[in-house]
């Protein structure tokens, strides 16, 4: 298992990060994001959009599931899922995304992957320690809460490559 750490300095950087692992991409790439609520996960899902050159603002599908926005230039669908509400493997599997054809990423997606692929790219996005969390819960209480300007300071970003697909494959 290939595996890198990274420190993003801000949510620009994190941005950058998604344009430039867009490069790697293929059809068939699945990514899984992991962290707490406002670390950034789809501030570089949207790096990714703009880096695969796909149709259509990528936001959090959270009311949705799962969002495809078409590839403008004759690539991949690219498929952006937010599993925070789906409990099984079975859910999101009942969600009916080909994912041998397009580049599926996954927020909240740890642990629900069992039998869709034997290859993905895990990321996980951890914030500074001491910093209050963003929480479902606080969230809930706010009365507009924007998570990209929250993201303006440094993150820890942990690319984790599995399977064959990752295993000799350099991350950026």
């Amino acid at each position: 298992m290939a595996e890198l750490h990274r420190t993003i300095a801000d949510a620009a950087a994190m941005h950058r990060l998604g344009v430039n692992l867009a490069g790697i991409l293929r059809a068939g790439d699945l990514v899984v994001l992991t962290g707490p609520l406002g670390a950034g996960k789809t501030t570089l899902t949207r790096g990714l959009g703009e880096g695969l050159r796909v149709r259509g603002a990528v936001t959090s599908p959270t009311f949705v599931l799962a969002r495809t926005h078409p590839s403008l230039v004759g690539g991949p669908p690219f498929v952006h899922v937010d599993a925070y509400r789906l409990g099984s493997a079975m859910e999101l599997d009942d969600l009916d995304i080909d994912f041998a054809r397009s580049i599926v990423v996954v927020e909240w997606g740890r642990g629900l992957l069992d039998g869709i692929t034997e290859s993905w790219l895990d990321i996980e996005i951890e914030r500074p320690q001491g910093r209050a969390l963003v929480t479902p819960e606080t969230v809930a209480a706010a009365s507009v809460l924007d998570l990209d300007h929250d993201l303006d300071e440094p993150r820890t970003v942990t690319l984790a490559g599995h399977g064959p697909r990752w295993a000799r494959l350099a991350l950026v």
